[in-house]
């Protein structure tokens, strides 16, 4: 396997938006659990805030965890850009840029890119289901 310089920048994208969202699902399910994390998303107008709270913390921690190694990264980021998109549509956009969707419209543009350029070579992805042009003979 041929490691380029893309896969080290796909490598520290994808791992530091894994850990963004891995911390904060973490927060959602051992800190504030389904009780406060359902609480918040019904003070801020969320349809069916138990089952959104379950969705998001999923979303949040298997997927944060799930692009930290690299595992199944196209459909966690997608899942992620779509989580951002949503909380950006009922809470974000109703707050100024500064300080109120920059940080959302960060983290969606770096998960669509993520969806979009795969794990690279340095992932699981790669161990489990590894590409041709990946091989040591180039």
């Amino acid at each position: 396997m041929i490691v380029r310089s893309a896969d080290w920048g796909r490598f520290v994208l994808r791992v530091v938006l894994g850990l963004i969202f891995a911390v904060h699902g973490a927060q959602k399910v051992f800190v504030f659990g389904l009780d406060g994390t359902a609480g918040f998303m019904a003070k801020v107008g969320v349809p069916l805030p138990t089952v959104a709270a379950i969705v998001v913390m999923a979303v949040e921690l298997l997927g944060g965890i799930a692009l930290i190694l690299g595992l199944g990264t196209r459909v966690a980021a997608a899942l992620i850009a779509i989580d951002m998109v949503v909380a950006m549509l009922l809470v974000s956009l109703k707050r100024n840029f500064m300080g109120g969707y920059e940080f959302e419209l960060m983290l969606l543009a770096s998960a669509v890119g993520v969806a979009l350029l795969g794990a690279g070579a340095l992932s699981l992805d790669r161990v489990f289901w590894p590409r041709e042009d990946d091989s040591d003979s180039a």
